[in-house]
């Protein structure tokens, strides 16, 4: 069986959600620098050690936060925060916008809004219903896509696949998805610091989503 594995968003998904955000090419007084973004945490043994890889290349990036990881590793959140990372709601239970009733969905938004102090919002597994989204805008939230998600849990993948495929994805405003789950953390360790000094190399610089 093969699996097509989707590592951007196709065009016409992009204008059915036109209120979102896909990437910042068009912001002039970013020209080189490039949104790194971790979804699913935080969590104690992946969120740490990004943490320092972050601090290493004086990088900002935004954290896409579960609610209900939150509750538990509140100090590990706030670490986040003090560090000068952006923090985003990814609902409280990873819930999938397409097979959950929108009443539901986004009363778990708001449930991990307890916990997340933030506007920006990003969507478990890139599933929304168009009713979600707008509902979700009507209370303030600005969703966030990506430009490429690394697929950096899939463990199917062999590292050079996954590195080419995000070197090739880089341009001036580009959104990253990557994972501090456990999953993720094998294959980060190993391709993370090596793309971030190619990136660094290139002249790249790496900036939180704004908040405001």
């Amino acid at each position: 069986m093969i699996t097509i594995r989707a590592f951007k968003f196709p065009k016409w998904l992009k204008g059915f959600y036109q209120t979102a955000i896909w990437d910042f090419s068009l912001n002039a007084t970013e020209k080189n620098s490039i949104y790194l973004t971790f979804d699913d945490g935080p969590n104690p043994i992946t969120t740490p050690w990004i943490l320092d890889i972050l601090g290493q290349y004086n990088a900002k990036a935004t954290f896409f936060c579960l609610g209900n990881n939150v509750e538990e590793h509140t100090s590990l959140y706030q670490n986040i925060i003090e560090q000068g990372h952006s923090i985003g709601n990814h609902t409280m239970h990873h819930l999938h916008g397409w097979r959950t009733r929108t009443k539901d969905y986004v009363q778990d938004v708001i449930a991990a809004a307890e916990h997340i102090d933030s506007h920006l919002f990003r969507p478990p597994y890139g599933k929304i219903k168009k009713k979600q989204l707008n509902q979700l805008k009507e209370l303030g939230y600005t969703t966030v896509f990506w430009s490429h998600i690394t697929y950096d849990f899939d463990k199917s993948l062999s590292t050079e696949k996954r590195m080419r495929k995000t070197n090739e994805a880089i341009f001036p405003g580009a959104i990253l998805v990557f994972h501090d789950s456990e999953k993720a953390f094998a294959q980060i360790k190993i391709e993370l610091p090596k793309l971030m000094e190619e990136w660094a190399r290139m002249g790249y610089t790496f900036a939180a989503i704004p908040t405001s």
